[in-house]
């Protein structure tokens, strides 16, 4: 099944992964460390909540007003 992951840097190092369609988080030292443990992690949400929808997230972009 192939999920989407989003991945952010954290303040503290590393970067956060975050799966859309679950709602699962987690985070790793490397990209490739953050995706395993999310894959990890969801497949465990999965496990206990079974998908009901079988439709990727959409991810775009949108803008906000900056403030100085």
């Amino acid at each position: 099944m192939e999920l989407s992951a989003v991945l952010t840097p954290a303040p503290e190092g590393g970067y956060v992964a975050y799966n859309p369609e679950t709602g699962t988080t987690t985070q790793g030292d490397t990209v490739e460390e953050a995706l395993a443990n999310l894959a990890e992690a969801t497949e465990l949400y999965l496990e206990e909540f079974p998908m009901t929808i079988s439709t990727r997230s959409l991810l775009t972009t949108f803008q906000v007003a900056e403030h100085a």
